[in-house]
């Protein structure tokens, strides 16, 4: 898989669980599997971060979430 779309996927779904955490918080409740997902997508930029030669910077997420979005709805 492209380091880029492993970095979108991950920033994508630890963003999403954000809300899913808070909700089960303001209920009383465990979040489980938002825990799992945030998990998962720190495992994902980490990996994604890991692997491109070096790194990534700040200021070009924005531009590869462009690319990653063209390259695959394009």
């Amino acid at each position: 898989m492209d380091n880029d779309l492993l970095l979108v996927i991950g920033l994508v779904l630890g963003g999403f669980s954000i809300p899913s955490i808070v909700s089960a918080l303001s209920d009383g409740r465990a979040p489980r599997v938002a825990t799992i997902v945030v998990v998962l997508s720190g495992i994902m930029v980490v990996y994604a971060i890991s692997n491109k030669p070096g790194g990534y910077e700040i200021n070009d997420i924005p531009q590869i979430f462009v690319d990653v979005v063209a390259r695959y709805i394009l």
